[in-house]
Order: structure tokens, then C-alpha cells, then sequence
């Protein structure tokens, strides 16, 4: 036997699963080892008093850029937009952007489409600000200021780790000087991370799933988002995300017992935003499991109970098990989420 013979094989799904479960300690290395430079580019942005924020991303990391369009405009009173790199790529837009703040967002960094809007936006006047995992990416040297997630190396290619460590870092850098509650987030992602076995039901749950509906509001909604995305690439099955808004709004004619539905409700104004939706979703019989407050997952055909945080740092810990979710559903269908059909860690756009 030749020794390329005698390399082991990992199983499916061992990637995805090491770096679901690494997600604690990246954080806890992104609130010592990172906190500095963060606090040191807060500042500087402002200094800068920018008068309304873009961000710029693709994929997961759209996720979290939706996520801090929810941080901008909550917590500073900011106009927040999410970019289309397209106008600048494409159509060679060259927009007025004096004293707007430009972020992107990249695990990779290495995207061409937004490495060229970050460029554009700083020869236009913009304050640019990179959040990605990898330092030495050209992301990182087009823009003024460079956030590192320190998620380290992260080979499945459904990204897992690099989400949540780039929704800390952004939620460090746009934070203000309350860093409250931060501090506690590894122990309670330990602690969600516990019911792996009880996701591993659900999934078994629904193998055969054809379709599926994600939904939450507020900060909660890029989690929908996100999940949808992962079951997506890792199963392959139809996975629409809507806001519990919009989902009111003609979508959910669309739901029927056969089309199960989760339902992401955290404590606070955004969870409460989803007590109607979820009246309305019973009222149609939906097979609806939901992740979030104890008390709103009464009633619920099931559902994870999530450690009470503020609002801003639910999605935090509500996307941990719907990345378990993704895993297992994959393995229970007979997939291998550490390398989705069709698709490449980085994905490179124009």
C-alpha cells in the first residue's frame, strides 16, 4: 500500500463539526487578543463623524452586514444601506461618498468584486474598514482600517466559525463603550452547543424535507437568513428566509403542515415582534420549531431554549444550533457538508 493510500479519510461532516464547536474559543480570542485593535478603530470612525454607513459583502458574510446595518441604525441613529458592488464593478458608478462610513465584509478577503468597491469607496472620500479572517488578503490592504476576526484557518466550506466571529467583531466595533455582556458569550455558546444530540433529532426529523421556510425580525432576521443559507448549500433543500414581516405579507400562502418553518424568537422587542407571526402560523397549521425564549417556544411543534442576552447578542448564540441543524440534516441525508456539491470555500465575483 502506497502512503497515499494509507491517509486517512476524515468523515463526512468532521470539519463543519470541529469548527461549530470552536466557536467559544474564537470568540474568547477575539475579546482579548483582538479587543485593542477594535477599540482603537471605534475610535478613529469617531473621529471621523461619519454621516451615514454602506456596507459591502457576499454570502454568509452578507449575513453580518445586515447585521451591523441593524447595529448602526439602532445604536448610533445612523442611515445604514447594504451595497451593490455591481454599481461600481459593473456599471462603473463612481458615487460622492465624503464622510460616509464603507464596510466590508469578507471572510476571505479575497473577493475581486468587493476588493474594487473598497478601493472606488476610498478614492471617493469614504472612511473604509475591512472585517475579515484573513490579514494578509487584499480586502485587508484596500481599505484604511482592517478588523482581523482571528477565527483561524477554516476549511469546510460552509462557513461557520467566521460568521459569528465577524457578528462579535462588528458588534465590538460599532459598539460604543458598552462591551456589557460580550464577556459571558463563550461560556453561554458552550452551553447552547450542549443540545447537539437533541438537534440531532430534529434533523432526523426532517430528512425529507423538500422545502422550508426560515423567519425572525430585528437583529434576529440575518440568523434566518443565515440559516437558510447553510441548509441550503449543506442539504440541498429549497430554504426561503423571510422577515416575520414579510412573510405576513403574501408568503404565507405558501405554508402548509408539509413545509416546516423555524421560527427564530428571542427575549426582547424582536422576539415579542414575533408573537403575531406565530399566531398567524399556527393558525395554518405550520409545523413550526423555534429557537430562542423559553416562553415563546410554548405551543411550538419544538424548539431550542437559548440563555436570556440582550437583544444585539442573541444572534450570537441562536445561529449555533441551526448550524448543528445543517450538519445533521446533511449526514441524515446521506450528504457531506464539508464539501458541498458545486461550491468552493472562496468564491470569487466581478
Amino acid at each position: 500500500m502506497s502512503n497515499l493510500d494509507a491517509t486517512p479519510v476524515s468523515a463526512p461532516g468532521h470539519l463543519m463539526a470541529a469548527e461549530i464547536a470552536e466557536q467559544p474559543q474564537v470568540w474568547r480570542r477575539l475579546l482579548t487578543e483582538g479587543l485593542d485593535p477594535i477599540r482603537a478603530a471605534a475610535d478613529r470612525i469617531t473621529r471621523a463623524a461619519p454621516r451615514f454607513a454602506q456596507l459591502v459583502a457576499r454570502g454568509t458574510s452578507d449575513h453580518a452586514a445586515l447585521y451591523a446595518k441593524y447595529l448602526i441604525e439602532i445604536r448610533h441613529g445612523l442611515p445604514a444601506g447594504l451595497v451593490s458592488p455591481s454599481t461600481v464593478t459593473v456599471y462603473g458608478a463612481q458615487p460622492d461618498l465624503r464622510d460616509v462610513l464603507y464596510i466590508a465584509v469578507s471572510q476571505s478577503g479575497g473577493s475581486p468584486d468587493l476588493v474594487r468597491s473598497v478601493e472606488v469607496a476610498r478614492a471617493q472620500g469614504a472612511l473604509t474598514v475591512a472585517v475579515t479572517n484573513n490579514a494578509e488578503s487584499d480586502l485587508a490592504a484596500a481599505a484604511e482600517i482592517h478588523i482581523d476576526v482571528l477565527a483561524g484557518s477554516e476549511r469546510s466550506v460552509a462557513a461557520t466559525k467566521s460568521y459569528t466571529a465577524e457578528l462579535l467583531a462588528l458588534r465590538l466595533l460599532l459598539s460604543g463603550a458598552d462591551e456589557g455582556g460580550t464577556e459571558a458569550l463563550p461560556e453561554l455558546g458552550e452551553a447552547v452547543l450542549a443540545s447537539g444530540e437533541q438537534v440531532r433529532e430534529v434533523a432526523q426529523r426532517y430528512r425529507f424535507a423538500q422545502r422550508l421556510i426560515t423567519t425572525a425580525r430585528g437583529y434576529s432576521y440575518p440568523t434566518a437568513r443565515e440559516a437558510a443559507l447553510k441548509l441550503m448549500e449543506t442539504s440541498y433543500l429549497s430554504a426561503q428566509a423571510f422577515s416575520g414581516a414579510d412573510l405576513l405579507h403574501g408568503p404565507l400562502a405558501t405554508v402548509d403542515p408539509q413545509v416546516p418553518v423555524l421560527a427564530i424568537v428571542p427575549d426582547g422587542v424582536g422576539g415579542q415582534a414575533m408573537l403575531p407571526v406565530l399566531e398567524r402560523l399556527a393558525e395554518r397549521h405550520a409545523d413550526v420549531f423555534g429557537v430562542g425564549a423559553p416562553a415563546a417556544l410554548a405551543g411550538l411543534a419544538g424548539g431550542i431554549a437559548l440563555p436570556t442576552v440582550p437583544d444585539e447578542l442573541s444572534p450570537l448564540l441562536e445561529i449555533l444550533p441551526l448550524q448543528q441543524l445543517a450538519l445533521h440534516l446533511a449526514l441524515a441525508r446521506g450528504g457531506d457538508p464539508d464539501q458541498p456539491r458545486g461550491l468552493r470555500k472562496v468564491t470569487e465575483t466581478l
